[in-house]
């Protein structure tokens, strides 16, 4: 080692020596998985400040530390223990050990090294020709073997057992072979590292230094207490949990309600770039060309997707009235007496989230967890009945719990107690203040839900023609009809999530409001009373068939259709009338074709017969009777296929026309 590094090391030992640790003084917890901390303390005159941390966590410090600092001194600069992949610290020795690998094969990779045998009292030492494992036999185990060149110019091998000891003459591979050893030992360790503050003066000062590293999120869960004399109470508390492996002593404490966006990036360990090899073009040999098949130019999509629907306020109340009630609600929870919880939380926002921070330091010891209140307050929630899921027979007890603290209500469990007496438990997703929730926590057996569907037959609403193309919309009628049986002898509130159908609409019926999935529909119970509740929607679609294909029947039936204006009626009343002549046509030519068949057979058994009567004497006269009936239907043939030439001239001509019309309509 030269001089200069031997006195650098000698430098940062000293400094390290004189180095103090940063207690912590704040922690703030969030959602996605990292926790901010903040750790601060006085320095005295020339003495540094360390911050120790998991190895693990280097690469989310190394992103996000700061260091602030107050007072007389001033940060020169910091350094942290650097880590060197180890598979890179190996390659820069001449040897490789792999796992259960025999020590022949170890000194077989040192050919050319001195090597010192000793076994008893005697000792030999030669250079390294070859080393392998022998293997065994019956009568013999395997065995490794050593083979040397002596200083006398002899080649001998020798055996490297349980009794023999082997060592390397030469100092420097000792050494290495050490530092190969010490090397996989550091890369198996998962200890602390440190970051070091070096400091440029002798002044005291106060220095600050925050950062973010990986943690547990905390978690929220809320008690819902439905009380007979007063409005329910809510109570939240976070969950925390200290897995750092140090104490967390008098800290100030805060919990994030947000996730922002998180990553990791590697900056702890030292990244090398592989270099590629270069070699001149005429030392290649050539190689065959592949040239990729042409896809287009066609640039992807981009689908635009709506945000979810937030659950709005009952729709009763018009915006006016919601924000006075908000508003009320929020003024009187704050003169509501407290519960025995002692929250001691204090809510803000946050930027984009929202900060529960407690008042009071916090102590939560390594490897412990601790459960802190940050809610206590009284609520707007109402009682009722949800029925969501088309298969059950029984809705769901809930209650529609109204956020007016002021504060975000972070997403987590809630158990319900209903006149002090457990009632369920239940979830529920980040509210913002001013919004509200439904929470359904048990199952309501004293109420039943039956449903039956129906369908109208499709009706055609609009009749349009364009480029040949015609278009008919038309509309289905489907009702889902609730039957809902209260078997209790008290009245209840129903909420009635009907799911949204893309294409559907609702039909004379409004929802209390509406979601990203469902419409809600309130229904109110009688007690022990039977209640219906139908749901009717409509579809429309598009049929579209080209003109030239419609057989007349299908025009004729769209004749009859109310829907159809007297100007589309005219045009399709045209059609109709070139499509009944060419369909005439083509009837009369499928006969003709018929007949020329039949002719065509009658003439080739007229044939057969004339032939059959010339090999017979004395057949004259019926031979010529014969000849006479071939004459007569080669003329009926001849004027067959002048009509049907005639007829597939005048369909020909029909269809042309047909077209132009066709082509020219449009309504």
């Amino acid at each position: 080692m030269k001089l200069q590094q031997v006195l650098a090391v000698a430098l940062a030992t000293a400094v390290a020596g004189q180095a103090a640790e940063l207690p912590v003084r704040h922690v703030v917890l969030y959602k996605h998985g990292v926790g901010y901390f903040e750790r601060a303390g006085e320095l005295a005159a020339g003495e540094g400040g360390q911050l120790s941390f998991n190895a693990t966590d280097m690469n989310d410090v190394l992103k996000s530390l700061t260091v602030d600092v107050k007072g007389a001194g001033a940060i020169a600069g910091l350094r942290y223990d650097s880590s060197e992949p180890v598979e890179q610290k190996l390659q820069q020795f001449p040897i490789t050990i792999d796992k259960q690998q025999p020590l022949s094969a170890l000194v077989d990779q040192l050919k050319g090294a001195e090597l010192e045998l000793k076994s008893g009292s005697s000792t030999i030492t030669g250079q390294i020709l070859s080393a392998r494992l022998v293997a065994g036999s019956r009568e013999q185990a395997e065995k490794e073997q050593v083979t040397l060149l002596l200083g006398s110019g002899e080649i001998r091998a020798f055996e490297i057992g349980a009794g023999v000891q082997i060592r390397f003459t030469d100092p420097r591979l000792q050494q290495q072979l050490k530092d190969y050893l010490n090397t996989l030992l550091q890369g198996r360790n998962t200890e602390k590292r440190t970051i070091y503050i070096d400091s440029v003066d002798s002044g005291r000062r106060q220095v600050t230094a925050s950062y973010m590293v990986p943690v547990p999120i905390w978690k929220s869960s809320y008690r819902l207490l439905f009380q007979e004399s007063a409005e329910p109470m809510l109570e939240g508390w976070a969950i925390v949990d200290n897995t750092t492996g140090e104490d967390w002593t008098n800290v100030r404490l805060s919990v994030i309600s947000g996730r922002p966006i998180s990553f990791i990036s590697r900056l702890y360990e030292p990244r090398f770039i592989t270099r590629p090899t270069v070699d001149l073009a005429e030392d290649r040999a050539a190689a065959p060309v592949l040239h990729g098949g042409a896809i287009g130019g066609l640039a992807d999509a981009v689908m635009n997707r709506p945000a979810p629907a937030r659950a709005a306020l009952p729709a009763a109340a018009a915006p006016s009235e919601r924000r006075e009630n908000v508003q009320l609600l929020m003024e009187a929870e704050s003169k509501a007496s407290p519960s025995s919880l002692a929250a001691t939380a204090q809510g803000r926002e946050a930027g984009e989230l929202f900060e529960y921070r407690f008042d009071k330091p916090v102590t939560v010891r390594k490897s412990q967890s601790a459960m802190l209140p940050f809610l206590q307050q009284r609520v707007s929630a109402r009682k009722l009945l949800i029925y969501s899921n088309p298969s059950a027979v029984h809705p769901t007890n809930a209650a529609e719990v109204m956020n007016a603290s002021g504060k975000t209500l972070d997403g987590g469990p809630i158990t319900v107690y209903d006149a002090g007496v457990y009632a369920g438990e239940a979830l529920f997703e980040t509210v913002k203040t001013g919004d509200k929730r439904l929470v359904s926590y048990g199952v309501d057996l004293g109420t039943r839900v039956t449903t039956a569907f129906d369908s109208d037959a499709a009706l055609v609403r609009e009749i349009h023609v364009r480029n040949g193309v015609l278009t008919s919309r038309l509309s289905n009628n489907e009702t889902r009809t609730y039957t809902v049986r209260n078997v209790d002898a008290k009245a209840k509130t129903l909420i009635i999530e009907h799911p949204v159908r893309p294409g559907y609409k609702l039909l004379n019926l409004k929802p209390w409001e509406t979601t990203a999935t469902a419409y809600r529909f309130e229904v109110k119970l009688a007690p022990s009373a039977e209640t219906k509740f139908p749901v009717r929607e409509e579809r429309v679609f598009d049929q579209t068939h080209m003109i030239s294909n419609i057989t007349p029947d299908f025009l004729l039936t769209l004749l009859s259709n109310r829907s159809l204006t007297a100007e589309g009626k005219k045009a399709l009343e045209l059609i109709l009338d070139k499509k009944r002549k060419m369909a005439d046509l083509d009837r009369q030519a499928a006969q003709a074709e018929a007949q020329v068949r039949e002719v065509g057979a009658d003439q080739q058994r007229t044939r057969q017969n004339i032939e059959s009567l010339n090999r017979v004497s004395g057949q004259q006269d019926q031979v010529q009777r014969y000849a006479r009936q071939l004459a007569d239907q080669e003329t009926r043939l001849v004027t067959l296929r002048d009509q049907l030439t005639e007829l597939r001239r005048n369909r020909a001509a029909l269809e042309s026309e047909l077209n132009t019309l066709i082509n020219s309509t449009e309504f």
